[in-house]
């Protein structure tokens, strides 16, 4: 029997809507972005963020649901970001989906973002033909501007938690450093962007490998970058490519080594590396350029925030027996490991 998910996102500045089939086959999928609108805070400002879903919920749902040509008696169930997130965010999306469940009298399915991002991996376009199934178990690096971290994924919804960021996450440092650095907001796609013409190995910074440990730490980077930041001013240059080069390949170089490192130790069958900073051009060419495992990463459009991932995680979830009463409430702060 097939089944029709209709899933919401607002957990930060994106608001966003999606139908997917059978937890895998995107029928539709629609993303309103307030990046222009926060660029000039130089980051995400909760309060115009939570304003603007409101503005642009209703709409983007309509157009999903126009999109796959479906109503939403269609449907089979309605999921929606519960947490991590920006509380007012939330709640936005929240309140969308319940109002939707008590209109049609479909199950609500509350859905833990990063658990989203994990299955983003494995979503195709309906049209495309399915990228094969996961195999078991999967060490899962998950890198985003609010989490990194790795997770041995040993069966669908089951997560064996085995390090994360002590400071920063790698999406935090790459706006941070592109702040140092004079480089617009969001941080990721700039620095990456700048180091195209830069050298990766004109600046030797560090790697903070925390021994055996499967954790993270860039904060040591960060403030190494600002050093040199401010010695070279003092100078009178800043070789800015050099620098984002230098950055970016210090980072790839600690989450590609760990996840690989930890995949052989726990006898993973694949790796799957998701999340916003799973977006960076060297660290997709990390990962697939090694063909000691394979490696699912999502495509571009599903590596940010988006509908799409929450409605392949919603679909286990409910395929798996949850169904949330209208009491849910949002959850700002929800670790995956407390899923």
């Amino acid at each position: 029997m097939t089944i029709r998910i209709l899933a919401i996102e607002t957990s930060c500045d994106e608001t966003a809507a999606a139908v997917l089939e059978d937890g895998r086959a995107l029928l539709a999928s629609t993303v309103a972005s307030q990046m222009e609108m926060h660029a000039r805070f130089g980051g995400v400002y909760p309060e115009v963020a939570s304003r603007q879903h409101v503005l642009s919920i209703t709409p983007v749902i309509e157009q999903t649901l126009a999109d796959a040509h479906l109503t939403l008696g269609d449907v089979d169930a309605i999921a929606v970001t519960r947490g991590p997130g920006l509380a007012g965010s939330l709640v936005v999306g929240m309140n969308a989906a319940k109002g939707l469940v008590l209109g049609s009298g479909r199950p609500l399915v509350g859905v833990n973002h990063l658990e989203g991002h994990l299955y983003s991996a494995w979503v195709h376009d309906a049209k495309d033909e399915a990228p094969p199934e996961p195999q078991f178990p999967i060490m899962a690096l998950l890198v985003s501007g609010g989490h990194s971290e790795l997770n041995l994924m040993t069966d669908h919804l089951q997560y064996q938690r085995l390090g994360g960021t002590l400071d920063d996450a790698a999406g935090e440092a790459f706006d941070k450093v592109a702040r140092m650095l004079g480089l617009p907001y969001p941080g990721g796609p700039s620095i990456q962007k700048a180091a195209l013409n830069g050298d990766p190995t004109s600046f030797k910074f560090p790697r903070s490998w925390l021994g055996k440990s499967y954790d993270f730490s860039f904060s040591g980077l960060k403030t190494a970058v600002l050093r040199e930041v401010r010695k070279l001013e003092k100078e009178g240059t800043l070789p800015v490519a050099n620098l984002a080069a230098g950055f970016q390949a210090a980072v790839v170089d600690v989450v590609f080594t760990k996840t690989i490192k930890a995949a052989r130790e726990y006898g993973a069958k694949e790796i799957l590396v998701a999340g916003g900073v799973s977006a960076n051009t060297a660290i997709r060419e990390a990962f697939m350029g090694q063909d000691e495992f394979p490696v699912n990463i999502p495509k571009l459009s599903l590596c940010t925030d988006n509908a799409a991932m929450i409605a392949a995680a919603g679909h286990q979830r409910f395929v798996h027996g949850q169904i949330d009463s209208l009491d849910l409430d949002v959850r700002p702060t929800w670790p995956l490991s407390q899923i």
